[in-house]
């Protein structure tokens, strides 16, 4: 099976998009140069997540920032998961996240599939849909090592389309996400957890670092889960790597032990994709 060393790069977004590649780009090269087979990086990397910012530094694919991680992914011979960016596609812009392999081809694109609309009395109010459209696929693709899902943030919050990723052989799922202040200390950590033992998967979720100068408060803690759902590795809110190593022999020994995806009742119940 084999272990995967992973790079999680919890960097702060600015509102220069030059200044967040070029952030992403030394991030990017300091993971891999200490052993990352996977670099993953948070939801809106290069752009600050407020409504008003996504159609100013939407790109169309492929743009400036999927030239470069793909370019970068090549040259360090690493998978990466670019976190998202706003995509512009025939006059509707999306949050997408690219996926990379080792020689820089697009090997997944997840449009975010349930957008961040709430109103938190006393807490944050948010409308992604102001401003962003539907993605409508689920997202796993083969790498060398094992099928990987990625999912962007709110989606993560939806059991039935983590359910799908496991079911279509995912051993480990990615979700760059940017919860804020309000849900991040109340449901992060309960979700992260929840969705890794529930598909007995490695569960890793990156975070944007916070920053108060900005409106929207990302709460960080970056985590690497493991299929037993124990937070093995979590960064706290500061900008930084977070490494870890993922053993898919766990996998393969929790899914044997306790079988609980075996152990479904489809027989009156089920989860498909139509």
């Amino acid at each position: 099976m084999g272990k995967i060393r992973v790079g999680i790069c919890q960097m702060r977004v600015d509102l220069d998009k030059s200044s967040n590649l070029k952030k992403a780009d030394n991030m990017i090269r300091e993971a891999a140069a200490n052993g990352s087979d996977f670099v993953v990086l948070p939801e809106m990397f290069n752009c600050p997540y407020e409504n008003k910012y996504f159609p100013i530094f939407a790109e169309t694919y492929s743009g400036e920032t999927t030239r470069m991680l793909s370019n970068l992914a090549k040259e360090l011979g690493i998978y990466i998961i670019g976190g998202s960016i706003p995509e512009e596609d025939n006059g509707s812009i999306y949050n997408t996240s690219y996926s990379f392999d080792r020689g820089g081809k697009l090997i997944g694109k997840h449009r975010k599939m349930h957008l961040f609309d709430i109103d938190v009395e006393g807490g944050i109010r948010f409308k992604e849909s102001d401003t962003l459209e539907y993605g409508n696929n689920v997202t796993v693709f083969d790498t060398e090592f094992c099928k990987v899902g990625v999912a962007i943030c709110y989606d993560m919050r939806f059991p039935e389309l983590m359910r799908l990723m496991a079911l279509a052989g995912a051993e480990i799922i990615i979700v760059p996400a940017a919860f804020n202040m309000t849900t991040g200390p109340a449901h992060w950590h309960i979700t992260v957890r929840a969705r890794a033992l529930d598909n007995q998967v490695y569960f890793i979720a990156a975070s944007p670092s916070r920053d108060l100068d900005f409106t929207y408060h990302a709460y960080g803690h970056s985590c690497i889960v493991s299929p037993w759902g124990e937070i093995i590795k979590e960064a706290e809110e500061k900008e930084c790597i977070l490494y870890g190593e993922l053993d898919l022999d766990v996998v393969e020994k929790v899914r044997r032990e306790l079988p609980l995806l075996k152990h479904r009742r489809t027989d009156i119940y089920d989860v498909y994709k139509k």
